[in-house]
């Protein structure tokens, strides 16, 4: 147990987070304690303690710290000759500046304590990327910006480069857009052919919900006409259709779909049109030829592991041999852009399991290959909460495997993203030849563009044309409109999902 004492709200999140990076096992009990004295206060199992007072941060803000700023005991701190630079400083810049500090001081303790790095060091954001976007954007060189998080954020030199290379990929890619002026689709089908007992995403298992298929469609048909008469003459740049397994509709039903988001929306400009196809015993040659009747022009055959053992175990109801069986099918169908997803840290699983897996998707070539880690929050439901350090080295070793064999076949890392609650912040990369990488992947994790969703537990996010002000006085560009994730309510409410996107939509 893990107890957490913050005297300012403001330092919780990253506080909990770098801590659960940490000791990504021990439950973390937090609280906020303004009368405290200490700016956080951290007790480790075995009695082991430890608290940042606002002195200890004085060097790691702008200039020390300015006059008036309350010491935490009734006073104020005086730093002379320095109080002038504050002057022009914000409320809120200050209070970013003290999160950062008091980040910076929690990590140095616990690698002490530890021994051990965190590969991304203090970011503990998803997007890890956007930061260094935003940096290259600017003109900082590769040595400033790898240098730079290496010192701000403790970014592990090796790390440091990946996000170099996939933000310049990243920034290549979305020039071929207008991702500021354009927007992109995204359509949800909730439905799979079981649920993987590791799977965090929004879908039912499509035995349960066959009756009321036909109304799902029914609705999110309604949804994406709307969508397309709110677009008026925009047209996407991109096309997803996720979920959920899209194939688990039958072939006629996904003809059905396809057509009326052609109907819908101008596709001629369209640059990517991609089908999750997910689950390979959802994969007939019926539902392909559907597909090829329409501008589809990417899939995916995700078989997470080639190993049997841990596909029962799991709960994918699919073999090894099915998987060899849809790719080669879609490969003599036509498809000439398919993208394959592993799990790295799938229970039972060590390294040696992971190479074998990856010599056979080696043998296959897909065009794009993404690797996810297992974050140990999922992976403690399979029994393996004592062999956090055990599964931290084995994670590693399968994350760097499998960067070795994309780079073997001919794939660059071009976008990146990480999951919380994974030993040692692992990351989640995908990988792609040099025409196949996936934009829509991007946009989604860059947030420069509109995405449009359609379906149950979809979540559409709005650039907005100029930032609005928040009543609390934030500034915001980005506006998110979700849509239920209830099946059954998605159906009875459709109109309301539709008039949530319409109060927004190109503001």
């Amino acid at each position: 147990m893990i107890e957490i004492a913050c005297k300012k709200n403001k330092f919780t999140y990253n506080v909990y987070h770098i801590t659960k990076a940490f000791f990504p096992n021990e439950e973390i009990t937090q609280k906020v304690d303004e009368k405290q004295e200490s700016l956080v206060e951290l007790y480790l199992p075995g009695g082991s303690c430890f608290s940042i007072a606002r002195e200890e941060i004085a060097d790691e803000l702008p200039h020390g710290l300015p006059q008036g700023i309350p010491d935490g005991r009734g006073g104020s701190v005086s730093v002379s000759g320095k109080a002038e630079a504050f002057r022009n400083i914000s409320e809120e810049e200050m209070g970013q500046a003290e999160k950062r500090a008091v980040t910076r001081q929690l990590y140095r303790y616990l690698l002490k304590e530890t021994g051990r790095p965190l590969a991304w060091g203090t970011l503990t954001g998803v997007r890890p990327t956007k930061l260094i976007m935003q940096m290259v954007e600017s003109g900082k060189t590769r040595e400033e910006i790898t240098g730079f998080l290496e010192k701000e954020y403790f970014v592990t030199r090796e790390k440091a480069e990946l996000g170099y290379e996939v933000a310049c990929r990243e920034k290549e890619l979305l020039s071929r857009l207008r991702h500021k002026g354009g927007f992109s689709l995204y359509v949800g089908i909730p439905f799979c052919p079981s649920v993987c007992s590791y799977c965090s995403f929004s879908s039912s298992p499509i035995d349960v919900w066959k009756d009321r298929v036909e109304s799902y469609l029914e609705a999110l048909e309604k949804e994406l006409r709307a969508i397309g008469e709110m677009s008026g003459d925009r047209a996407p740049d991109t096309v997803y259709i996720g979920g959920g397994t899209p194939t688990t509709l039958e072939a006629h039903q996904l003809d059905r779909l396809l057509t009326v988001i052609e109907e819908c929306f101008d596709l001629s400009r369209t640059v990517e049109f991609t089908v999750e196809a997910g689950r390979p015993d959802s994969i007939t040659e019926e539902k392909l030829l559907a597909l090829r009747r329409h501008p589809v022009t990417r899939i995916s055959i995700n078989p997470q592991t080639m190993q049997q053992k841990t596909l029962d175990l799991v709960g994918r109801r699919h073999t090894v041999e099915q998987v060899y069986d849809a790719f080669y099918l879609a490969r003599k169908l036509g498809f000439d852009n398919i993208n394959m997803d592993l799990i790295a840290g799938l229970p039972g699983e060590a390294a040696a399991d992971m190479e074998d897996t990856l010599s056979q998707i080696e043998k296959l070539h897909p065009d794009s290959l993404t690797v996810h880690s297992l974050a140990i929050k999922r992976a403690a439901r399979f029994g393996q909460e004592g062999r956090t350090t055990d599964l931290h080295t084995e994670i590693s070793q399968m994350v760097d495997d499998a960067a070795a064999c994309a780079r073997k076949m001919g794939l660059a890392p071009y976008y990146l993203y990480r999951q919380k609650n994974i030993a040692g912040n692992f990351e989640n990369v995908g990988y792609a030849e040099l025409d196949k990488a996936g934009i829509y992947n991007i946009l989604i994790m860059e947030e420069k563009q509109t995405i449009l969703a359609a379906g149950a537990g979809a979540s559409t996010k709005i650039l907005l044309r100029e930032p609005i002000r928040t009543e609390k006085g934030k500034e915001i560009d980005l506006v998110h409109v979700e849509n239920v994730k209830n099946i059954t309510e998605y159906i009875s409410r459709i109109d309301e999902m539709i008039e949530r996107k319409g109060e927004w939509l190109w503001h």
